[in-house]
């Protein structure tokens, strides 16, 4: 199915929560339960309030899917792409799911979540350009770092992590997820 229809299936099964892959596979992604929406809260409302501050960029909740260049449909936990990026979409690209892969992305480890498919993901991610990406995992204590050509980063029980230089000033306070 083309992105129009995509979006008109995704719009008909709005009780569904669906991604695609790549090859136009649909994929059910499963609920959070309530720990993991804690979790998921904690780490919007830290990165919604800096981006307010700045202003270089818009942000999003996992609600929104994002249409990849290689054609996967993806809605990451959190994410955020640059001003100028965005206001070069289309009123109707910005309406339905949104043409590009963000700037940066966070994949947050629910109990429901295998590590080898969100890891998968985050490559999937840098190869359709994103900037910066972290797969926060709070079973094992660990946050994976992605960033364009280098191999991922892992930080063993971080108390913060840095979003610079994409994220000028952006700080996350780890603790605040794993507890």
């Amino acid at each position: 199915m083309n992105d129009d229809e995509y979006f008109h299936f995704c719009q008909l099964n709005r009780d569904l929560r669906v991604e695609r892959t790549s090859e136009g596979d649909i994929i059910v992604i499963a609920p959070t339960g309530g720990k993991g929406g804690i979790q998921n809260a904690e780490l919007l409302v830290a990165f919604g309030n800096w981006a307010k501050r700045d202003g270089s960029g818009r942000f999003f909740d996992s609600s929104t899917e994002f249409i990849l260049p290689n054609r996967a449909g993806r809605a990451p936990d959190l994410s955020w792409v640059r001003n100028e990026r965005w206001d070069s979409l289309t009123e109707k690209e910005q309406e339905q799911f949104p043409p590009l892969c963000p700037d940066f992305v966070v994949e947050l480890r629910s109990k429901t979540d295998r590590l080898k498919t969100l890891k998968a993901k985050m490559e999937e991610y840098l190869a359709n350009g994103a900037q910066l990406g972290w797969l926060i995992d709070p079973i094992e204590r660990k946050v994976h770092i992605y960033r364009p050509a280098a191999e991922p980063e892992v930080l063993d029980d971080p108390e913060n992590i840095s979003g610079e230089p994409l994220l000028k000033g952006f700080v996350l306070d780890v603790r605040s997820i794993w507890d």
